[in-house]
C-alpha cells in the first residue's frame, strides 16, 4: 500500500474551484468521484455498490480535454496483460494527457526511462542538469497552464530538484516531479544514492508520495495530477522505489482517488451576499484600485470585463503581469511594490478601496505593512484560506476561485445595469485623471551615457521589435525587474519568472519549457550574466532539441542587484559581487560567445547603442536558437525603489552607482 505522505501546509491544501451560487448553473460543472469510506484496499466489485461522493467543481477547457482523452484512451497492452510498474507509471502519465517530460536518467530511474522509450506519445526533453529539468517543467507549466512533469533519479538527482519544488510552491505552479528511489528493502540503510526525498521536500511540496505497492501507481498518479492543478496549484512529488518499477502487475485503472480530507477543505461557493457587499463598497468608493496577482492569470477575460464595467484602475504584482493588458494607458498602472511604478504605489497609498484579487500581500509589494493601503477598505478574494488575513486583515474576504468571483460580480453588475436602463454606472474619471497626472510626473525613465547601452532601452527595443507578443523568461536580479517594467505584457502566461523564491538560473531552462509547450511562440530569455552562468549547460539541450530560444544577455560583469544595494546601503563596498576576472578588468569574462560556440549556437556581442536595434533584429530573424551578449554599464540602478520595510514616502526615484550615498 502506498504511504501517502501527509499534506504539508494549510496554504497548500485548500480549495478547488467552487461554484458561485446554486442558481447560477452557467458557472457550474458536475462530475462524480467515487470515494471509498474504507482506507484499506478496495475491490472493483465492492465499489459498484457504493454511493458516489458528489463534488461540484469547475473544469478549465484543458481539464475537459484531459478527461475526454482518459475516456477514449487506447492502451498498447491487453487489459489482462502483466507489465512492469515502470510501464504502468508511463501509461498513467499518458492517461493524464502528458506529451512532454523533462527527465534525466540514473541508476534508480533507468526502468522509467526504458518505459519512456516504449511510449509513442511522450517525448523526453533531456536536460543537462536536474535543476534545469525542473525549471524547464515549470516554464512549460507557466506558459501552458498544464502541469509540468520532470523525472530524476534517487539521491543527488532528487536533491537537485529541491529549488524547483520550492519555487513552484511559492509561485503556485502545477508540477508533478517523479523520482527513482532505492529498492524498498534498502530504504533507511544509507544505501548508495539514497536520500529520503519525501522528508526533504515535505514542507516545499503541496503533497508527496512514497509508492510502496505497485498496484497503487494508477491511483497515485491520478491523485498527483488532480492535486497539482486543483485549488491553489502546486508541486507534487512521487517517489518510486526501483523494485516497484520492476515488479510485474496487471493495473486497475478504475481505482478511485482517496482525497476525502482534501475535498472536505474546499472553500464554499462565493455567496451572492458577499458579492453584493463588494459592489456596494465599489459604489461608495471615490478612489478604488485593483491589486491583482498570479491568482488572476486564469481569469484575464473576466478581469477585463470587470474593469470595463467599473472603470477601476489596475495595478499588478510581479506574478500578475499580463492578467490585465499593460499597454492599456487608461486603466493599467503597471507593477506595484518595491520596484513598481510611482503611480501604482501612489494609487494604493491614496486609495479608499483596495480590491485584492488572487494576491498574498507579499513583503516586496507591501513594504511596511501598517503603512500599506492605510486609508483603504480592503476586499481580499483568494482561493487559499491561509492567505486571507495572514499579512493584512481585510474588511471583506471571499475564499474561492477569483474567476468565479469575477464572473459573479460581472453578472450582478450586468443585471443592475439592465434593471436601471444603463443608469447604474460608476464614474472614477476624476481619480483616473489624478493618476494620469502622476504618470506624467513620474514616468518610467532612464538616462543614457554616450555610446553605452542602457539595459532598460534594450528591453524597450525588444518590446517594440516583437510587438509585445513574445514569451519572456528571466533569471533573477536587475534584469528581471527591468523586464517587468519595460516590456508590456498584454496576455497571461507571457511572463515567466521566479517570483517568490527568486531563484537565479531560472531563465534559460524556463525558456526551454516554454518553447516546448508553445512551439509557435517567440520565446526570449532576458538574462543577466550571473543568472545565466548558473544553468549555462542547458545551451546543449537547446541545440540538440533545436529549440528557437533567443537569449538576450544583459551583461554587466556584476551581480547587479546586490551591487545596487551595496551602492545604496553599504557605501559601495564591493563584497564579492564582481563576476569578471580581477586580473583583466578591461576584458569581458567569461566570454559568453564561447559558451554558445561550444554548443553550436549562433551568437553576437553588441557594445554600442547605435548598433542595438540591428543586433536585436538579427537575433529575432535568425532561425533556431541565438545568443545576443549585450554589454551594459554596471552602475545602473533599478528605479523606482522603495527600500525593504519602507513605505511609499520612502520611494527613491533618482541616482545610480555613479553617485555616492
Amino acid at each position: 500500500m502506498a504511504a501517502a505522505v501527509t499534506l504539508t501546509t494549510t496554504s497548500s491544501t485548500i480549495s478547488n474551484r467552487p461554484s458561485i451560487s446554486p442558481n447560477s448553473s452557467k458557472l457550474i460543472s458536475h462530475f462524480t468521484l467515487p470515494f471509498p469510506t474504507n482506507p484499506q484496499k478496495t475491490t472493483v466489485a465492492s465499489l459498484s455498490h457504493r454511493r458516489p461522493f458528489q463534488i461540484t467543481n469547475v473544469l478549465s477547457s484543458s481539464d475537459k480535454k484531459i478527461l475526454h482523452e482518459q475516456n477514449t484512451f487506447i492502451s498498447r497492452f491487453a487489459p489482462d496483460e502483466p507489465r512492469k510498474g515502470c510501464d504502468v507509471l508511463v501509461e498513467a502519465l499518458e492517461r493524464e494527457g502528458v506529451t512532454d517530460v523533462f527527465a534525466y536518467p540514473g541508476g534508480a530511474s533507468m526502468e522509467i526511462h526504458q518505459a519512456l522509450t516504449r511510449s509513442k506519445t511522450i517525448r523526453n526533453v533531456l536536460p543537462r542538469h536536474e535543476q534545469g529539468g525542473i525549471f524547464a517543467a515549470e516554464g512549460y507549466a507557466r506558459a501552458s497552464g498544464l502541469p509540468g512533469v520532470c523525472i530524476a533519479t534517487s539521491g543527488p538527482g532528487a536533491t537537485n530538484l529541491v529549488s524547483g519544488f520550492a519555487d513552484a510552491l511559492l509561485d503556485s505552479v502545477p508540477l508533478v516531479g517523479i523520482t527513482g528511489q532505492v529498492p524498498r528493502r534498502m530504504i533507511g540503510t544509507d544505501a548508495f544514492q539514497e536520500t529520503p526525498i519525501v522528508e526533504v521536500t515535505r514542507s516545499i511540496t503541496k503533497h508527496n508520495y512514497l509508492v510502496l505497492d505497485v498496484e497503487d501507481i494508477p491511483r497515485i498518479v491520478k491523485e498527483a495530477f488532480f492535486l497539482a492543478r486543483s485549488g491553489r496549484p502546486g508541486p507534487v512529488l512521487i517517489d518510486v522505489p526501483k523494485d516497484i518499477q520492476q515488479q510485474m502487475v496487471v493495473p486497475n485503472w478504475d481505482q478511485p482517488m482517496r482525497l476525502a480530507g482534501y475535498m472536505s477543505r474546499l472553500p464554499k461557493p462565493p455567496s451572492t451576499m458577499l458579492l453584493e457587499q463588494v459592489i456596494r463598497l465599489v459604489s461608495e468608493a471615490k478612489r478604488p484600485v485593483l491589486y491583482v496577482g498570479g491568482g488572476c492569470l486564469n481569469s484575464s477575460e473576466e478581469l477585463r470585463r470587470f474593469v470595463e464595467l467599473t472603470g477601476i484602475p489596475v495595478a499588478s504584482t510581479l506574478m500578475g503581469l499580463g492578467s490585465y493588458p499593460c499597454s492599456d494607458e487608461e486603466f493599467a498602472l503597471q507593477m506595484l511594490g518595491m520596484h513598481g511604478t510611482v503611480y501604482a504605489n501612489y494609487a494604493v497609498e491614496k486609495s479608499d478601496l483596495l480590491l485584492a484579487f488572487g494576491v498574498r500581500f507579499d513583503d516586496r509589494v507591501t513594504g511596511k505593512l501598517e503603512a500599506f493601503a492605510s486609508r483603504a477598505k480592503i476586499v481580499h478574494i483568494d482561493i487559499d484560506s491561509a492567505e486571507i488575513g495572514k499579512n493584512k486583515q481585510p474588511h471583506v474576504s471571499i475564499c474561492g476561485d477569483v474567476k468565479l468571483a469575477l464572473e459573479g460580480l460581472n453578472l450582478l453588475l450586468d443585471e443592475k445595469q439592465k434593471v436601471s436602463n444603463n443608469k447604474f454606472n460608476f464614474d472614477f474619471s476624476t481619480w483616473r485623471k489624478e493618476l494620469n497626472d502622476q504618470k506624467v510626473k513620474y514616468p518610467l525613465t532612464f538616462k543614457t551615457f554616450g555610446d553605452a547601452i542602457p539595459p532598460q532601452y534594450a528591453i524597450q527595443m525588444l518590446d517594440e521589435l516583437t510587438g509585445g507578443k513574445a514569451i519572456i523568461s528571466t533569471g533573477v536580479g536587475q534584469h528581471q525587474m527591468w523586464a517587468a517594467q519595460f516590456y508590456k505584457y498584454n496576455k497571461p502566461r507571457q511572463w515567466l519568472t521566479s517570483g517568490g523564491l527568486g531563484a537565479m538560473g531560472f531563465g534559460l531552462p524556463a525558456a526551454i519549457g516554454a518553447a516546448v509547450a508553445r512551439p509557435d511562440a517567440i520565446v526570449v530569455d532576458i538574462d543577466g550574466d550571473g543568472s545565466f552562468t548558473m544553468n549555462v549547460q542547458e545551451l546543449a539541450t537547446i541545440r540538440v532539441e533545436n529549440l528557437p530560444v533567443k537569449i538576450m544577455l544583459l551583461n554587466n560583469q556584476h551581480l547587479g542587484m546586490v551591487v545596487q544595494w551595496e551602492d545604496r546601503f553599504y557605501k559601495a563596498n564591493r563584497a564579492h559581487t564582481y563576476l569578471g576576472n580581477p586580473d583583466k578588468e578591461s576584458e569581458i569574462f567569461p566570454n559568453m560567445l564561447k559558451f554558445a560556440e561550444a554548443c553550436d549556437i549562433p551568437a553576437a556581442r553588441v557594445t554600442k547603442l547605435a548598433d542595438l536595434r540591428e543586433a536585436i533584429q538579427k537575433m529575432l530573424d535568425t532561425p533556431g536558437p541565438y545568443l545576443l551578449d549585450v554589454i551594459v554599464p554596471h552602475q545602473e540602478h533599478v528605479l523606482p525603489m522603495i527600500p525593504s520595510g519602507g513605505a511609499f514616502k520612502d520611494v527613491i526615484t533618482e541616482g545610480d552607482g555613479r553617485t555616492k550615498y
